[in-house]
């Protein structure tokens, strides 16, 4: 009896730490569901990890950095080389470059079904659409062109507008982020005081570390007792990452603490009263749903992305971005009331549970693979 060879489904990721976060919970299921799944990404430190799970790892560098003509059009011909010696039935690129360059690649290798998840516009919506007041042209005209004939994912509902408005894929769905394992994430008995504020993100700019900072200086000068602590790690491929010596002088000036990159994030959240994220732009924040799913308030910038996982007053409190003032008073709300802190975070556990939860999310972007290969 002849066999039926698997689909292929090939992952083109910038980095295995992101996909070993945010993705290995779908490559995982796609394996279950009969794909043969690799990925294609920059090798660091996760390698090992992905590919005891069957999930095939191939080393390829994208540089993340900003626009270099002939770096990228080099980057384009590279990958349509490894499409055709993959032959993907599908291939799934994740984040900015990924999709821009992937999908120009996929069609010079003749690859049909492609899905593009847009996890987040953070560059292109804060920085150069913010200068501007509208998108660099020539990045417009490429974003129109890969996307044509894809299916594109956003993860939340002001994305897809703004997806709409200026590329019009014809076909476009809001899948909810990565999920989140409340198996993994749950909740424990609170810590001793004093509140532990915890800011759980990359260490760049436009997560609002800088808000963060000087928020935490106003809640110790109003006399209450607090710890904030920063944790992650600065990432040097950012424009908006923050150096390593500024880290270190907060550290040393006793406003912050610093605990930098951690692995074991549910021991991390076992320590912490309330989660914040101060950040100027989100896609759908996994350190959010994580907090939310151990039952914690967060503090957050009211935001695309944020307020997908925070309702203002009910599982937690959204202020205006870039106001540390606001941030502050946020917190020194939240920090004075351990009643309301409970409650919230009560309701952002069952809001993890119902809406996030990483099986439903990832049963909606299995559906999507299923659809493309009907």
């Amino acid at each position: 009896m002849r066999t039926v060879p698997r689909p292929r489904l090939l992952f083109v990721v910038t980095e295995d730490w992101y996909f070993r976060s945010h993705r290995l919970a779908l490559a995982k299921a796609a394996i279950a569901a009969g794909f043969d799944v690799a990925v294609a990404t920059r090798v660091a430190n996760h390698a090992g990890a992905i590919e005891e799970l069957g999930v095939r790892v191939v080393p390829f560098a994208i540089d993340r950095g900003g626009m270099n003509l002939l770096r990228d059009a080099l980057t384009i011909a590279r990958l349509a080389i490894l499409y055709r010696r993959e032959r993907p039935d599908i291939v799934h690129h994740v984040a900015m470059k990924p999709v821009l360059y992937g999908s120009l690649a996929a069609r010079m290798a003749g690859v049909r079904r492609i899905v593009n998840a847009l996890a987040g516009m953070g560059w292109l919506f804060t920085a150069e659409r913010s200068a501007q007041g509208r998108l660099p042209a020539v990045v417009g005209r490429l974003m129109r062109s890969a996307l044509r004939s894809t299916c594109v994912i956003v993860q939340n509902p002001d994305d897809a507008a703004a997806v709409a408005e200026q590329w019009s894929p014809a076909d476009l769905r809001v899948i909810r982020g990565a999920g989140v394992d409340c198996h993994a994430f749950t909740p424990v008995p609170t810590p001793p005081e004093p509140p532990l504020v915890v800011l759980p993100a990359r260490m760049l700019a436009d997560k609002g570390v800088n808000e963060f900072v000087d928020a935490a200086r106003m809640v110790k000068a109003s006399g209450h007792l607090a710890r904030f602590a920063l944790v992650g790690a600065p990432d040097p491929a950012n424009p908006a990452s923050i150096p390593v010596t500024q880290l270190a002088a907060w550290r040393d000036e006793g406003s912050v603490e610093w605990w930098g990159h951690r692995e074991d994030m549910p021991a991390v959240y076992a320590q912490a009263h309330l989660v914040c994220l101060p950040s100027y732009r989100e896609g759908l924040p996994k350190s959010l749903l994580e907090a939310a799913a151990c039952g914690l308030p967060i503090v957050a910038a009211d935001v695309t992305g944020c307020r997908e996982v925070v309702r203002d007053g009910y599982n937690g409190l959204l202020v205006p971005p870039r106001d540390a003032a606001a941030l502050s008073a946020a917190l020194l709300r939240l920090i004075a009331e351990p009643n309301t802190r409970k409650l919230m975070g009560a309701r952002g556990r069952q809001r993890a549970r119902q809406e996030f939860a990483q099986e439903r999310i990832v049963a909606e972007t299995i559906a999507v693979y299923r659809e493309l290969l009907a």
